[in-house]
């Protein structure tokens, strides 16, 4: 911690480090409260678009977790920004249960492409036409560029390969807007009020949780849960501050060894 101020917040990631769907990890919840109960700021920050942030509210509170809907920071919730930022009307190829976090934004004669998790929409019509408006100029937006997460019966792609195939269509770099970008990161910290050097990054994702926030200022511990395939911790360089069996593991280091 050498060169670092006291530790005033926890950023966590949710699926993969909390809770794996509708499971839970086992002790998460616990480990939870008595993160809670020390002095130190909150703060969920999540990539997940497959459902709105109210959905995944109601997921995270029925597995009895204590949070509320001001403590979640996702990157859709980035996406809208941008986009009223902007003055953008996207095409939103994002699930329809995602929908309702885009409620009041113009999708009339699109004139951009915002790309999140969209299985039921990774079509060839969908995508097609998302590429032909990107060829007449239409900016693209990626909600984030995961490679893949973690479903109950294994691995899933994420959207960062459909993003990829329409950058590498259109000749086009696609804007992201959600982890590993430092942007996001620092919006998050700015909801809390500290800077990166007080703050730690909890996540299954070496590159996007952990490196991204690492990148940011932060430091960040990779938990061996969710998506985490061994040997990811080598997968970014500076390496991990910590990499631990499971997010109760990581309070317990928090609260015996940074605050």
């Amino acid at each position: 911690m050498a060169g670092r101020r006291a530790l005033k917040a926890v950023l966590i990631d949710l699926s993969g480090t909390l809770h794996i769907e509708d499971t839970a990890v086992p002790g998460a919840q616990d480990a939870l409260n008595r993160l809670r109960q020390a002095s130190v700021a909150v703060k969920f920050v999540t990539n997940t678009t497959k459902e709105s942030k109210q959905n995944l509210l109601e997921r995270l509170q029925h597995l009895n977790f204590n949070l509320h809907e001001k403590e979640i920071f996702t990157s859709l919730s980035a996406a809208r920004s941008l986009l009223e930022q902007k003055q953008l009307r996207p095409l939103l190829l994002v699930e329809d249960s995602a929908l309702e976090d885009f409620n009041g934004i113009d999708t009339l004669e699109p004139n951009s492409v915002v790309v999140g998790l969209a299985p039921d929409h990774f079509n060839y019509q969908t995508l097609n036409r998302a590429f032909r408006l990107i060829l007449d100029g239409a900016p693209l937006i990626a909600i984030h560029k995961a490679r893949y997460y973690k479903q109950k019966d294994g691995l899933a792609l994420g959207p960062g390969p459909f993003v990829t195939g329409l950058e590498y269509a259109t000749d086009c770099k696609a804007t992201v807007v959600g982890k590993p970008e430092k942007s996001f990161f620092t919006q998050a910290l700015t909801d809390v009020g500290c800077s990166p050097s007080e703050a730690v990054m909890i996540g299954d994702d070496a590159r996007d949780d952990v490196g991204g926030a690492q990148n940011a200022g932060m430091l960040g511990i990779l938990v061996k849960t969710g998506k985490y395939r061994e040997g990811d911790e080598n997968k970014i360089n500076p390496p991990p501050h910590l990499t631990c069996d499971s997010f109760p593991d990581a309070v317990e280091h928090i609260l015996q060894n940074l605050l």
